[in-house]
């Protein structure tokens, strides 16, 4: 049965339509408002809270901490300096990612290490030998992302201080109102943005005061279906959507290396010896894998050609998709889009597909399959750079 999180004191009056979802056994709002396009725009252009407290969290402390996490990971977490955060996946000794998340250096040797499924026995079995303790925190941390290009303004006016020397993809201590907190420069809008992080005791003062700060900024709260449109503007891949982990996979089909979902920027092969290692390099001596992340751009004119043809106007679905949708060239089937939605910042119809490596150059064209009255058609779809949407705020 699911649970509030230490914020749904606040989020639970604030979710007019009573729309929850599951998230890892807590409640998640869908939305908060009328439609999910209000919360999206207060996103790109103002500020949003948006509770990520059911994000499996781990406190990482110890000597060996640091040889768990880089044995665990395929960065090199040497490279992880006190105050820093990266972003990373995980794999299994087939090279087939299990999880992704982000590790953060709190101090010489305590890290704070999330992930999207539960985690806890996966890093305990590879702390063997260590002299490294690993605990779950996730219901004891609560966490909070303060997102869209007003967010600066109302954490500086929360905390009563600058955060324009807090670079991308670091953090540092806080105090707002008493209340001790963390603070880092990540979130998943691919927009400039902030996760808060404070102990579940505090979580209820915490949102009020952010609330409080953000009312000179038009804050809103912002639930899933929001945030699961500006992750795609962002090009950013989803557990159980984008791929599936390895973990959880019934046939080979259904895992996939960093290399086939666009993390493999995230490997080192220059680093010490981590899971997966060796599969990993074998798979790119022998050229790489057979699919590769791409974005999509979906051609608005053949969706209203085919909308026409019913004598309807052209509608798109408001919700993203995440349900695979057949990728075809010459009437052959080549891959799949596997999540897609309406950009309103945009204008365009968007989406992440998965496709053979001769396709993944900007400018390949394919077409998808369309379904309007039941019909399923395809219309031309074509590779563009990712991220979609990509502000210079973001890391200014």
């Amino acid at each position: 049965m699911s649970v509030g999180t230490a914020f749904h004191p606040r989020t639970e009056l604030l979710n007019r339509k009573m729309q929850w979802r599951e998230w890892s056994g807590f409640f998640a709002a869908s939305l908060y408002f009328d439609h999910h396009d209000i919360e999206y725009n207060a996103i790109r252009e103002s500020a949003a809270l948006i509770d990520v407290s059911p994000l499996y969290k781990y406190r990482v402390s110890g000597p060996d901490s640091m040889r768990l996490i880089d044995r665990v990971i395929t960065r090199d977490a040497t490279k992880i300096k006190v105050g820093g955060v990266v972003y990373t996946c995980w794999c299994n000794e087939f090279g087939k990612v299990l999880d992704d998340g982000t590790v953060a250096r709190l101090d010489d040797a305590i890290y704070r290490w999330t992930a999207a499924d539960p985690s806890l026995r996966w890093f305990r079995q590879n702390g063997a030998g260590l002299d490294v303790e690993i605990e779950e925190i996730t219901e004891d941390l609560a966490a909070v992302a303060l997102q869209g290009p007003r967010s600066r303004a109302v954490l500086e006016s929360a905390t009563g201080e600058t955060f324009a020397d807090l670079r991308y993809f670091q953090r540092r201590a806080a105090r707002i109102k008493g209340i001790d907190l963390d603070v880092s420069r990540t979130g998943y809008t691919g927009d400039l943005g902030y996760e808060l992080w404070v102990d579940s005791q505090h979580a209820v003062e915490l949102w009020d005061a952010l609330i409080e700060a953000g009312q000179a900024h038009q804050i809103r709260p912002a639930g899933m279906l929001a945030l699961d449109v500006v992750r795609l503007e962002a090009g950013l891949i989803l557990i159980e959507a984008d791929f599936i982990s390895a973990r959880h996979a019934l046939i080979g089909e259904q895992t996939y290396s960093p290399f086939e979902i666009g993390l493999g920027r995230l490997v080192n092969f220059k680093k010490g010896d981590f899971i997966g290692r060796s599969a990993l390099e074998a798979e790119q001596k022998a050229g790489g894998p057979a699919r590769r992340l791409v974005g999509l751009e979906i051609d608005w004119e053949g969706i209203v050609a085919l909308h026409a043809h019913h004598d309807l106007p052209p509608a798109v679905p408001a919700i993203a998709w995440r349900q695979a949708v057949p990728l075809y060239d010459k009437g052959r089937y080549i891959g799949k889009a596997t999540s897609g939605t309406w950009s309103p910042t945009l204008k365009k119809m968007i989406a992440l597909g998965s496709v053979p490596p001769m396709y993944e150059k900007p400018g390949a064209r394919m077409k998808i399959e369309w379904t309007v009255e039941s019909r399923r058609r395809k219309v031309d779809a074509t590779v563009v750079p990712l991220p979609f949407f990509d502000p210079p705020r973001k890391r200014s």
